[in-house]
């Protein structure tokens, strides 16, 4: 990974999430029981963090939810089919006007974070957006994807750990002159 293509997260450097080996505090939220198991650190994200993470020496996740805004809306996709899911999804996005994605490799090979640069939204409408877009994609193929900025989670549980390689991207100069 370069800065380059972190650059194209939008990520909030003011401060960042490191993931504990314990369990962390409890939480309560829409009758669900959540384990925290990352800790905020208000302190900068820097590079040389940003590569010990890529080393896979600590894991590192960044806030989607910016300020009362989102920057974009993330697939956390957990599935087995990697290819078919990516072919499905820049379908519908394409179908539904969205011409700017990255799909990033995840920890775990064969999964995938995939961000739809969306561009400064408030937070309810992101949701909502979100929510709108894992429905219609669970009509093509099965759901095994988390999408983010949800309301299922709390606030704080809105974070997602830093990809670690680029699966492929999607701008809107690469295919619209096919048009």
């Amino acid at each position: 990974m370069t800065e380059m293509d972190m650059s194209l997260i939008k990520i909030d450097t003011s401060h960042y999430y490191q993931k504990k080996d314990i369990l962390g505090k409890q939480i309560n939220h829409m009758g669900k029981i959540f384990f925290d198991k990352f800790e905020r650190v208000d302190e900068m994200m820097t590079i040389s963090l940003m590569q010990r993470h890529f080393k896979k020496e600590i894991i590192i996740a960044h806030s989607l939810i910016l300020k009362n805004a989102v920057e974009n809306i993330v697939f956390d996709y957990n599935g087995r089919n990697t290819e078919k899911f990516y072919h499905k999804a820049q379908l519908m996005f394409r179908e539904e006007g969205f011409i700017n994605f990255t799909a990033y490799h995840s920890k775990t090979p064969g999964h995938l974070h995939l961000y739809i640069h969306k561009g400064h939204t408030e937070v309810n409408e992101g949701k909502r957006l979100a929510q709108f877009l894992s429905m219609k994609l669970a009509q093509v193929c099965p759901a095994e994807w988390r999408v983010f900025p949800s309301n299922e989670m709390p606030q704080s549980f809105n974070i997602l750990a830093l990809p670690y390689g680029i699966y492929a991207k999607e701008r809107a100069a690469l295919w619209a002159k096919h048009l």
